[in-house]
């Protein structure tokens, strides 16, 4: 929920509150994201292809798909961390490996830790037949604030 009136036009500053600390942001919700898993480092998450998320030659937007990906990643990661832990992309990689025209794409992702206060994350993207269609890897960085559950620092 935005502190500001929905049915209002705004540019932000928005104030999130999220129901849960593993589930979607507007921005997922708006995408159709479907938290499947999300556990032990690791988190499964769906999208829907609706006709909105098409490109010109009617295929799945690839930001869509990397949106998916990222927040596959992220869900793992908050699986990690302590509740309220800030932490964002600081660098992302995306390799395209098939068009998808239709149907549900999973994206499926782990992470792992990579320094005081960094996280390594991959996910792979796959359209409903099973074959991967994006293979996408990433780095989070942590707030200074915050602490990776099993950091001795």
């Amino acid at each position: 929920m935005n502190q500001q009136d929905e049915t209002q036009p705004g540019t932000g500053p928005y104030h999130i509150v999220l129901p849960e600390w593993i589930s979607c942001a507007p921005f997922e919700r708006l995408l159709g994201m479907d938290i499947v898993e999300a556990k032990d480092g690791r988190a499964i998450l769906s999208m829907p292809f609706r006709y909105e998320f098409a490109q010109g030659a009617g295929l799945m937007h690839g930001g869509a798909l990397v949106s998916l990906a990222d927040t596959a990643v992220v869900m793992a990661i908050k699986s990690l961390v302590p509740e309220n832990t800030h932490f964002a992309t600081i660098r992302l990689e995306s390799a395209f490996l098939y068009p998808v025209r239709q149907g549900i794409v999973t994206a499926k992702a782990e992470a792992r830790r990579d320094g005081d206060r960094t996280i390594a994350g991959e996910a792979t993207v796959f359209d409903d037949t099973g074959r991967a269609v994006l293979s996408f890897s990433s780095t989070f960085k942590i707030a200074r604030q915050s602490k990776i559950r099993g950091n001795s620092e």
